[in-house]
């Protein structure tokens, strides 16, 4: 009879009332959770909720039974609401809103001032529901100047109508302006507020007592951001603080200590961290238990937005760079330093290290580690992990060149190799890059946790992150398996998998775990001599390229770029993306650099300070500092475009002619990557290269030539000169270094 009765059982189960799938996205969102904390909690993919989210798919037992109760017990704490008349004041969601979908960056919000830019769109008047005590926020209420409207606050509610923070509704920062004497803050969606402060204390205890800014924690265990305020040239003569830093202070990064500003703040009782007041300060009181008192400023005029991620964003008006950083805020995060220190910084706001513990016998909750993140501790790399000048290795000699045996060395590429005469004979060189092949290289990469054991003849195995010291020379590239078949191919014109450059290895060598567990897939045995594997491991950057890939899909698709495209439409649309709106193809930059450095950051050098060779640096105090972490995703970034290579060649009979990092030269009949790109029926090469926006796949680079690329060899008398590195634009305006 229990068998009936767990049959009866298991059937009911199978058709456990869900609500519709709109519905449990909003009850999910309502309650801040992310994709990933519900597929973790039911031990199932992020994909698989997104689908159910979606509508494309429905939940099976016993998931079913666990998600419909998940989200019985949400709709009781955030029933439906009806949606407000259109009479009354109707606010729509800010940007800041944990795991809400971004926003386009024009959407404006009702009562503030008309947004700027040219892709401006409708206000979305789209509510969420009120959180059980909450009411609606007082509508917002504006006066008229000489210049524009500004914004001038009611008295704090409980809750904001839609269920935004009601400490952020003003969104995560704010451009501080001067005109006419007056100063404005310029905020998200068009919002102007106007700016009482006549210091910078003053400004600081504005912002944190009036301004309401600020943006939610990303992560459950996690603390919420801190306002930025971006500072302009006007404010910053308004406020006291040069324009711009001499060259001895740009050199120091930082105002000197006996400023009249810091001794403001000083008197204040005002702090700033160890890197002083610089183009990003943070003035800050100590922390009084969890309450945080703590403003990021940003001053684009001494360069704290550099030309190279950010163009020419701290050129532009205040209404237009709050449009711009806000958009990377509410997608990425907002901004704490460079695109570089956000994307580290990303990663522990998405693990932070410590969480609270569960009550113990007085009730008490206490700070414990946090699984899955790399805790508040820094751990020691293993030797052949340290980057030269290191203190593991102050035993050295001073000028000591350590070979491949001695040091782990996983770089991306630069190779390239003389073309053969049939290649001569094609027109075209045609470069294909991968798009966010750095970010790609991390998803679901297993990383170490913690510190590395050192273990001698081992095993090996692919699934332990880890150093390995193993002789890989014996891996012939004319003939390797594919597919489980063993497959011919012209080896002379295939880069080595395991060097940068691209040179066959030589002897033993050390190597991240994807290195070595490639060899392995193209059929050969490896033989560790020794390691360094790290048994407490996880996907830790899962959650940050997740966050990293939406937020790059999102606003490519404002630029008129899909994920779903046909290979041609996609072409089509990637021609010029960057004219449809230059401040949000900003963001998409700001975005890339934010993956690149974050992964370089993993490994930061020394930065003057009087550093020497053999004593610690500032860095290897961050539980962040990981070089090991550095060296899988880029060897796995390195061997997944190898990987896409000699499929391509085994299918084609095409070989590439050059490889930069993330961008690939073949020589072409035709000077799209469509006339070598083999697409059959509209579908590409199986684990080949596939045109398309999607981390992993590749768009065009660039097409120049084949006489451009002999001539400009022949010009710097360089016959493996790097033609990847000029495909874009054909400019070459130096030698190739290689740097």
């Amino acid at each position: 009879m229990s068998e009936l009765f767990d049959a009866v059982d298991a059937l009911i189960a199978s058709r456990s009332p869900l609500p519709p799938p709109a519905e449990r996205k909003r009850l999910r969102q309502a309650h801040g959770l992310t994709l990933d904390e519900v597929a973790a909690a039911l031990q199932v993919r992020r994909a698989t909720v997104s689908g159910w989210e979606a509508g494309k798919t429905e939940p099976r037992p016993p998931e079913r039974d666990a998600y419909a109760r998940m989200l019985k017990q949400l709709a009781q704490l955030y029933p439906a609401v009806a949606p407000v008349p259109p009479e009354d004041t109707a606010i729509p969601e800010t940007p800041a809103v944990p795991a809400a979908p971004a926003p386009s960056a024009a959407e404006p919000a009702q009562a503030r001032t008309a947004p700027t830019g040219p892709a401006a769109k409708p206000a979305n008047t789209a509510l969420r529901p009120v959180a059980p005590a909450a009411v609606p926020r007082p509508a917002v209420s504006t006066r008229s100047t000489s210049r524009r409207p500004a914004a001038k606050r009611a008295a704090p509610a409980s809750a904001p109508a839609g269920g935004a923070d009601p400490r952020y509704e003003n969104g995560p920062l704010a451009v501080v302006d001067v005109a006419d004497g007056q100063v404005l803050a310029y905020c998200v969606g068009g919002l102007v507020l106007d700016v009482p402060a006549k210091s910078i204390p003053a400004l600081v205890e504005w912002t944190l007592c009036e301004g309401r800014l600020g943006q939610p924690k990303l992560s459950g265990p996690g603390k919420d951001a801190d306002p930025l305020i971006v500072l302009t040239g006007a404010a910053c003569e308004h406020y006291g603080l040069p324009v711009t830093l001499t060259q001895q202070e740009r050199l120091a990064g930082r105002l000197p200590e006996g400023h009249k500003v810091i001794k403001q703040l000083t008197r204040a009782n005002w702090q700033l961290t160890k890197r002083g007041f610089g183009p990003w300060a943070r003035i800050y009181r100590p922390a009084q238990g969890s309450e945080r008192a703590c403003v990021q400023l940003c001053i684009p005029s001494w360069d704290a937005l550099d030309t190279r991620h950010w163009a020419d964003a701290g050129q532009l008006p205040p209404a237009d760079l709050a449009r711009l950083l806000g958009t990377y805020a509410a997608r990425v995060m907002t901004p704490r330093g460079s695109t570089a220190v956000t994307g580290l910084e990303l990663m522990t706001a998405l693990h932070p290290p410590t969480r609270a513990s569960e009550p113990d016998a007085t009730g008490k909750r206490h700070s414990e580690h946090n699984p899955g993140s790399l805790g508040k501790d820094p751990v020691d790399c293993a030797p052949c992990e340290a980057p030269d000048g290191h203190p593991l290795l102050a035993d050295l000699p001073r000028f000591h060149q350590r070979t491949p045996a001695e040091v782990l060395v996983e770089e991306a590429y630069d190779w390239a190799r003389p073309l053969t005469d049939a290649e001569c004979l094609r027109p075209h060189l045609v470069g294909i890059d991968v798009n966010m092949a750095f970010a790609a290289g991390a998803n679901g990469l297993n990383v170490g946790l913690g510190a590395p054991t050192h273990v001698k003849s081992p095993v090996f195995d692919p699934k332990l992150p880890g150093s390995w010291l193993v002789d890989l020379s014996h891996v012939d590239l004319s003939r390797v398996k594919l597919a489980k078949q063993w497959t011919d191919l012209d080896g002379e014109l295939l880069p080595s998998p395991f060097t940068p450059k691209g040179e066959r290895p030589q002897g033993p060598a050390w190597y991240a775990t994807p290195t070595v567990a490639y060899a392995v897939e193209l059929g050969y045995d490896v033989r560790p001599v020794e390691a360094y594997v790290r048994h407490d491991n996880g996907r830790y950057l899962d959650a940050w390229y997740n966050r990293l890939r939406d937020a790059y899909l999102a606003t490519m698709a404002d630029l008129g770029v899909y994920a779903d495209m046909p290979p041609a439409e996609f072409l089509a649309a990637m021609d010029g993306y960057r004219q449809r709106d230059p401040q949000l193809a900003i963001v998409v930059s700001a975005i890339k650099a934010t993956v690149k450095g974050g992964i370089g950051k993993l490994r930061e050098r020394p930065r003057g300070e009087g550093w020497k060779p053999g004593q610690p640096w500032r860095a290897l105090a961050r539980p962040t500092w990981r070089p090991d972490i550095r060296a899988a995703v880029i060897s796995r970034t390195r061997i997944n475009m190898h990987r896409k290579i000699v499929k391509h060649a085994a299918f084609t009979g095409q070989y590439p002619v050059a490889i930069l990092s993330d961008c690939a030269v073949y020589a072409s009949d035709g000077p799209s990557p469509l006339d070598f790109l083999p697409y059959r029926d509209g579908k590409p090469l199986p684990g080949g290269f596939k045109l398309g926006l999607n981390p992993g796949l590749v768009k065009h680079e660039g097409t120049q030539s084949v006489l451009w690329g002999e001539g400009v060899r022949e010009q710097f008398n360089a016959p493996e000169l790097n033609l990847a590195r000029y495909i874009k634009d054909g400019t070459v305006t130096d030698q190739d270094t290689g740097e």
